[in-house]
């Protein structure tokens, strides 16, 4: 069941996103992981600086969790996680088909670049990596994020 989530929400957020980010442990820069990889305060910081959350509840627990963000004239997809059980079974993808009704402006998503199957799974439903160019400057325009992390991420841009 896809529902709309808050900041009474917060701690199951961060359980989601805390499970599902220790695939990045080892994989990203040891200089850009840190434990938990989002503690509580920043899950309110984002709640409060306009993401809105959409959680997959599943069995009785939230299994996945994605934001979207409205900042100028698009819409940014945030925090895109699946706990680790849960991985394959659909969540993802129906957290943003659904993420993808509720925009009304084009759609971005970064990620971390030598993330490549979070890469792909936004390839394989219609986003398209932007060039290195591209990148910098949608980072800088429409994202906060550290110099060091625009250097080790990657921007796509939804299709369709």
């Amino acid at each position: 069941m896809l529902l709309t989530l808050d900041a009474a929400d917060a701690d199951e957020i961060c359980l989601v996103v805390n499970d599902a980010a220790t695939v990045y442990r080892g994989v990203i820069p040891a200089d850009r992981w840190k434990e938990p990889y989002m503690p509580l305060e920043e899950v309110l910081e984002e709640i409060e600086a306009g993401v809105v959350f959409w959680g997959d509840r599943r069995g009785g627990r939230l299994a996945g969790v994605m934001g979207l963000q409205n900042v100028k004239d698009v819409a940014l997809i945030r925090h895109a996680y699946t706990r680790t059980a849960e991985q394959g079974a659909g969540v993802g993808s129906a957290l943003l088909e659904h993420l993808r009704n509720q925009a009304d402006r084009p759609l971005l998503v970064g990620t971390w670049k030598a993330a490549t199957w979070a890469v792909k799974f936004y390839e394989r439903r219609g986003f398209r990596l932007v060039s290195d160019e591209d990148k910098v400057r949608l980072l800088r325009r429409y994202w906060r994020v550290p110099e060091r992390q625009i250097e080790e991420s990657v921007v796509l841009k939804s299709v369709r």
